[in-house]
């Protein structure tokens, strides 16, 4: 078995300004969005729509309060409701971790909206163009969580060659689950919705894809993670990540059905 390297989290360290590679990785998924969404702009029907390059820096700036926001929010009402109501102060200690990713995208969706109404495009037109920008930023963020050895997979066969030991997980070899939400949620669902969207599709269809593939590939990954400690298991023996990817895989196929039929 593995043993999960002790990487410091604080990668830069100058006086009392500390920069931990869990920023930096925030960072990055930004950049990304900014290098990928350039790139979107050359694809149709966004050329003949006339999207520019400060179109993504102001989509950019937008979905990055949406993200923080929501992802925030989403959490304290998601995973620990109770706790926050009776601390309500302790939502705004962002420091402290704890960031729901349906969260974060429900924040980008008001985003969009915000966006959309701003400059007199459709929802579904700004959706489809941000949707292939977002896996990579996915991805960065599960490195994030794999360098500062959280978010941890459950106890693994002890012959499985990459069981992996974690600080703070007791001395049993676990699923290293963030790489493997690295390569599913981030690299692999990156590549088919790329490949997807370079070809133009009926308004609506390409966000419609992200909401399955991320839905179905998080809910795949949610049986090699460990459950939150403070929630367990819920009804079917399913995951809080799992049920919550459920109305994204049922509301993305229907989304994509409703975008064929009614363009047909």
């Amino acid at each position: 078995m593995l043993i999960h390297p002790q990487i410091d989290p604080i990668a830069i360290k100058l006086g009392p300004l500390a920069v931990h590679w869990y920023g930096l990785t925030y960072l990055a998924a930004f950049a990304l969005f900014w290098y990928l969404g350039t790139l979107r702009t050359a694809h149709q029907p966004y050329a003949r729509l006339k999207w520019t390059k400060r179109d993504v820096e102001d989509i950019l700036f937008l979905g990055v309060m949406g993200v923080v926001i929501g992802g925030r929010v989403g959490y304290c009402l998601f995973y620990k409701p109770g706790y926050y109501l009776s601390h309500p102060l302790e939502i705004f200690y962002v420091w402290q971790g704890g960031m729901s990713f349906h969260g974060g995208l429900l924040g980008v969706i008001v985003a969009e909206m915000w966006f959309a109404k701003t400059r007199g495009r459709s929802l579904l037109e700004v959706a489809d163009f941000v949707a292939p920008c977002v896996p990579t930023g996915l991805m960065m963020g599960r490195i994030g969580n794999f360098i500062n050895g959280e978010l941890w997979g459950r106890l693994a066969d002890p012959s499985l060659p990459w069981g992996m030991v974690f600080r703070g997980a007791g001395s049993a070899p676990r699923h290293p689950s963030q790489l493997y939400q690295i390569a599913l949620e981030g690299a692999l669902l990156f590549v088919l919705l790329w490949i997807y969207a370079r070809k133009e599709r009926k308004s609506g269809q390409v966000a419609a894809a992200f909401l399955v593939g991320y839905g179905l590939f998080r809910f795949i990954a949610e049986f090699f993670r460990e459950p939150d400690a403070h929630l367990g298991l819920l009804s079917l023996g399913m995951s809080m990540g799992q049920w919550l990817c459920v109305p994204m895989i049922v509301g993305g196929a229907l989304m994509w059905l409703w975008a064929q039929k009614r363009q047909a």
